[in-house]
């Protein structure tokens, strides 16, 4: 039977499910219940949860029989291809966070550089292959700047290498589909625990240390996106591609965040209700997105309240990023919050995607979700632009007149 002490000198079996990676990242065995945040698979299209960012010839491309979205480049110096996801995921201190990810690298050359994990471009954990040697890094902006010094090489990872050698699992071919997994104490100066998945089984193979170590906190947040990434450093030899296939953010044993409780409406003073002079035309009544300095707030609709002044019917719609035809109403909601409100824009030019609708006669409340459901949290993209959250409404007579708010939860 192959056993071993493990780099935290407790004993394991190897050939079982006992190893410590069956106990959350704060010790417990994992039979609390799965909270999940986030979770993503394309099964028939891009299912539009990320976004992308390309240079030179880098692209993207979705294959609706594997199920999976491509980071492409070819041999260019210079090109590449990211995605992100457009939420950040929201932390709970003392709750152990999850995160999974499949992917597929493309074959190791020399200028080529892979990553994939729970990251931005300032904090973060991730695997990544430069050329043809792959590390676990841990990325800091603690100090003002990107520092991705702690970053440990396969051969001198503290858990299973996955070298094929005695005691560290299979060989590891990330030319292969694989699932990586991480798990997060933070609380600012926890462990964070880097594996594969092998047989079904999580298996551990770095761990990064850092209570009674660090004179700060190790990275800023744990509030991060999922990305990847494909760069080619130089010219390579031939085009490549990394596949991404299914991912997954998990709150170990519930999710029980705190939050503050907003609400913007147009005026309630009933002469300045807002006119909605052609009936079965939409109409801007509240406009939300977050913050440029915020980008990675967790922000959670929670509610939509629409009133008609007289007794016709109103239809309701909220849309992601419609086209408004000004955005110069915006203004912080206020110094606290993590939200801009406009209720000044007066037509919709190109409708966004409906998320939630309803028909109203007269008043109406409709609740989209409390602090968590996390379908309805405001994103933003790659290159730092917020979703825009519109509450639109229609009436089915000429000059309706109509009061209209929104509702929503920021996870402090």
């Amino acid at each position: 039977m192959d056993s071993e002490f493990n780099d935290q000198g407790i004993f394991e079996n190897l050939n079982t499910n006992s190893n410590l990676a069956n106990r959350d990242a704060f010790f417990r065995y994992r039979i609390s219940e799965p909270f999940t945040l986030f979770d993503s698979f394309h099964r028939y299209r891009d299912n539009e949860k990320f976004s992308y960012s390309t240079s030179g010839s880098g692209s993207y491309s979705y294959s609706s029989n594997e199920s999976t979205v491509s980071l492409n480049v070819t041999n260019a110096s210079g090109d590449y291809c990211y995605s992100e996801s457009k939420r950040v995921m929201p932390y709970q201190p003392g709750k152990s966070l999850l995160i999974m990810r499949s992917f597929i690298f493309a074959t190791p050359q020399a200028n080529l550089r892979q990553r994939v994990g729970y990251f931005s471009t300032q904090n973060g954990i991730y695997l990544e292959q430069d050329g043809t040697t792959l590390y676990w890094v841990l990325r800091s902006y603690v100090n003002g700047t990107v520092d991705n010094s702690r970053k440990v090489a396969q051969a001198n990872w503290n858990g299973h290498k996955f070298d094929g050698s005695p005691f560290y699992q299979r060989q590891l071919n990330v030319t292969k589909a694989n699932i990586l997994w991480m798990d997060i104490e933070w609380l600012g100066v926890g462990d964070v625990r880097c594996g594969f998945i092998v047989d079904g089984v999580p298996i551990v193979a770095h761990t990064f240390h850092n209570e009674n170590i660090n004179t700060a906190v190790y990275m800023t947040t744990a509030a991060l996106p999922l990305r990847a990434e494909i760069e080619n450093l130089s010219t390579t030899s031939g085009s490549s591609s990394l596949k991404t296939i299914c991912s997954t953010v998990i709150s170990e044993g519930g999710f029980q965040g705190l939050s503050t409780q907003d609400h913007a409406a147009t005026t309630i003073v009933k002469t300045d209700y807002k006119t909605l002079s052609t009936p079965g035309t939409f109409y801007p009544m509240v406009s939300m997105r977050l913050k440029s300095t915020r980008l990675d707030a967790v922000v959670l609709p929670t509610q939509v309240d629409v009133l008609c002044d007289t007794s016709d019917n109103l239809y309701w719609k909220l849309m992601i990023n419609p086209v408004l035809n000004s955005t110069a109403g915006f203004a912080d909601y206020s110094t606290y919050s993590s939200v801009q409100i406009d209720t000044a824009a007066t037509s919709i030019t190109t409708s966004g995607i409906v998320i939630a609708a309803g028909l109203v006669l007269q008043r109406s409340e409709s609740t989209l979700g409390g602090i968590n459901n996390f379908n309805f949290q405001l994103g933003r993209t790659i290159q730092g632009t917020s979703d825009v959250l519109t509450l639109a409404i229609a009436g089915s007579a000429n000059t309706v007149k109509g009061v209209a708010g929104i509702g929503w939860m920021e996870i402090v």
